[in-house]
């Protein structure tokens, strides 16, 4: 039995080994059913060019025909944007955007505009970029004429009236305010500026001081000088026949005179050394990461189809490197992607991004220069290379799937001096990507040496010091305050006029302003008396005006002087909560929580050092100053002006010499866009515990109407929990 296991044992060895044996002969594990389905080759592409004409002044226009529904709609590209303004009037793009339609023309006001547009479905916008303006329409064909008519006012007949500026101001003042919030915003920022430079036209930012700095003649000479027919370029889609809109054309802008030819600002690109920077922000459990570098290369490089390539291979999909490995593999980021931009006219910026949590900050840092080495000692696949190139050219097409769309892109062909066929162009030179291509591009442009590595995050909470990646350059993102406030430019004799004029704290006391302030406690309800209140709980109905009508809010605060309180207020856009006190300032809207800025911390801060309350019980604290300063008629009463210094607030009262009461108060409140001169009427007065306090307030700002203030409920020294003052935890990422 042995001999015969032997011999069997070895026939089967020999069976092995033999070419065509059963296991030789078993096939290939078969691919999932969905590898098996063919891709069919993708159609020609040849999108239809859109007529291009050349007026004799220098204008160019671009018709294309689109008969699909009875709409228009043209765009007008202008050369000259915030490339060519100074630093000092950063923002000035974003006021002339909006103010150039807002503020209507010479003939109609933008809100005349409002209503003979909305009347017609129809619509007239203008905008400003970094490198070019805008103006468009949109209409029924049935209305193109009246449409067009009120295009061509706006073009050439702006007025840029000062209210609408002023509220262009406004808006991009708040934008600043809150910039602070994201920490993806402020890592896209200032990543910006670490690859370009903080001056760079590409990256700098408005400040409260350059929009400050912007005047209605500032609008007007930039619309002079860059909106000339020589710098525009001018695309209609839409159902139209193309010779009978090339002649309306030609009847509306021919006899628009040449004016000087365009010139681009040369800008400076003066990047950060290599790195590390660092963005404190404590109030969040996660880390904004940024790497970035810039690049000499444009899309007229031959480099530019293979750079593509290498983006997606790297960064630019679910099937990338970055997300396969950072996020799915290693589980170290909710977002994270990048790559090499490549712009058309100026350098790009190498830039890898990722998103984690606090406790995972330096891994993440460390994983990503590991995925940029990586692609250059191992080089994409045939398999990647192929992946990549069908992520791009499969969704190619969608970006181009309108007429509008491709006349929008050949617009910008001839805006920055590209060939006509440059999109048809970009589906051969992806084809053409070759994987030595993309390890060539890999090994010219991947260089993790250089990188700044930008972090924004909560360091109390990362998995190892910054440090360790070497050593870290703080950057402040304080946001400059607005001119006239401490530290900051003051404010010229124009925008003062009509404010209480800043003068330095007096160094104490005078005896009439003593002997002022003792009458007003008398008339409060007396010292002992107010030494016993340590809070008060207040509800009240406020009625603000506005130019689109009044505006109804509820609050209710629970103030302990001088420094803690907590407002909450039912507005029509949902419930607010402001809560202050020495280790907190937040506002709190519905699921979200910020951190205030420093303009409304400064607020809030010394509204509640103005309290009536609070100053009467600081009749004797040496840190309050009181100077009487001559008289003021209100109403039939010849006022006493006492100067109130409170700890660093500061209000001007007008008190009634015979009461005691508190007529007025005025003093200045910071806004987004600089101090607005605020004047409070104080009525109504009641007693509550013994204290005699006012229950209505009539305020106005800057010389308007403000609204109305109704307490309906005063409490003193209500119970208070102390948990009201608390920072509430931060919410986990979603």
């Amino acid at each position: 039995m042995t001999r015969i296991r032997r011999v069997v044992v070895a026939c089967l060895l020999l069976l092995a080994a033999m070419p065509g044996s059963a296991q030789q002969a078993q096939p290939a594990p078969a691919k999932p059913q969905w590898q098996q389905i063919p891709a069919a080759p993708l159609p020609p592409f040849h999108p239809q060019e859109p007529k291009r004409i050349q007026l004799k002044n220098g204008m160019v226009i671009f018709l294309q025909e689109d008969h699909e529904l009875p709409l228009i709609d043209g765009t007008m590209r202008i050369r000259g944007g915030s490339v060519d303004t100074p630093a000092s009037k950063a923002g000035i793009m974003s006021i002339y955007g909006e103010a150039w339609r807002t503020g209507g023309t010479k003939a109609r006001t933008g809100d005349q505009l409002d209503d003979f547009l909305e009347a017609r479905a129809a619509k007239v916008e203008t905008g400003g970029g970094v490198d070019s303006t805008n103006v468009g329409f949109s209409c029924l064909k049935a209305d193109l004429d009246d449409v067009f008519a009120v295009f061509l006012d706006v073009l050439q007949d702006p007025e840029f009236r000062e209210e609408k500026i002023d509220l262009a101001k406004d808006q991009v003042a708040t934008e600043i305010s809150r910039r602070n919030d994201s920490i993806g915003g402020i890592a896209g920022r200032e990543s910006t500026k670490l690859a370009y430079g903080p001056q760079n036209p590409y990256a700098r930012q408005a400040e409260y001081s350059t929009i400050a700095a912007i005047s209605r003649r500032d609008l007007l000479d930039f619309h002079k000088k860059y909106v000339q027919p020589n710098n525009i370029i001018l695309g209609i889609v839409g159902d139209f026949d193309a010779k009978a809109m090339e002649a309306k054309l030609r009847k509306a802008f021919e006899g628009w005179a040449r004016g000087p030819a365009y010139k681009k600002t040369p800008a400076e690109y003066k990047g950060a050394k290599p790195g590390v920077f660092f963005v404190a922000k404590e109030d969040v459990n996660q880390s904004a990461i940024r790497m970035v570098y810039p690049v000499e290369v444009t899309r007229r490089s031959p480099d530019y189809y293979p750079i593509e390539v290498m983006n997606e291979v790297l960064g630019g999909g679910f099937a990338s490197r970055l997300v396969t490995n950072v996020r799915s593999k290693a589980g170290l980021g909710y977002a994270v992607g990048g790559g090499l931009s490549v712009p058309f006219d100026h350098p790009g910026v190498f830039r890898l991004s990722l998103g984690t949590k606090s406790q995972t900050t330096v891994e993440g840092v460390q994983a990503l220069k590991k995925e940029m080495t990586n692609l250059v000692k191992e080089p994409a696949t045939e398999e990647e290379l192929q992946r990549a190139k069908d992520d791009i050219l499969n969704a190619f097409i969608f970006n181009f799937d309108s007429k509008s769309k491709v006349m929008r892109e050949r617009m910008a062909y001839e805006y920055y001096g590209y060939p006509a066929d440059f999109l048809e162009q970009y589906r051969a030179g992806i084809e053409k990507v070759t994987a030595a291509d993309v390890a060539r591009v890999a090994q010219k442009y991947l260089h993790p040496e250089q990188v700044a590595v930008l972090v924004v995050g909560n360091s109390k909470e990362f998995d190892k010091p910054l440090t360790s990646l070497g050593a870290v350059t703080p950057i402040d993102i304080t946001i400059p305050p607005p001119p006239g406030e401490e530290g900051a430019p003051p404010l010229s004799a124009a925008a003062m006029a009509g404010a209480m004029t800043p003068a330095p704290a007096a160094a104490a006391s005078n005896a009439e302003g003593k002997a002022l302030i003792a009458k007003v406690v008398e008339a409060m309800g007396g010292a002992a008396k107010l030494e016993t209140v340590k809070a008060f709980h207040q509800h009240a109905t406020m009625t603000m005006q506005s130019p689109q009508g009044p505006t109804q809010l509820e609050y209710d605060s629970i103030v302990m002087p001088p420094d803690h309180s907590r407002t909450t207020m039912q507005t029509p856009m949902g419930e607010i909560t402001m809560v202050l006190g020495p280790d907190v300032a937040i506002m709190q809207s519905g699921d979200s929580m910020q951190e205030m800025s420093h303009v409304q911390q400064e607020n809030v801060s010394h509204q509640n050092k103005r309290d009536l309350i609070n100053v009467a019980r600081h009749a004797n604290d040496p840190k309050y100053i009181f100077v009487a300063d001559g008289s003021e008629k209100i109403g039939e009463v010849e006022a006493r002006i006492l100067e109130i210094y409170a700890d660093g607030a500061r209000a001007r009262w007008f008190l009634d010499p015979q009461t005691g009461r508190v007529l007025r108060s005025a003093f200045e409140r910071n806004t987004p866009t600089g101090p607005v001169h605020t004047v409070v009427d104080y009525s109504d007065w009641r007693a509550v515990n013994g204290l005699m306090l006012p229950f209505k307030r009539t305020f106005t700002e800057g010389g308007k109407e403000g609204g109305t203030a109704e307490i309906k409920e005063m409490v003193i020294n209500p119970p208070v929990d102390p948990k009201l003052f608390e920072k509430p935890a931060p919410a986990a990422p979603k």
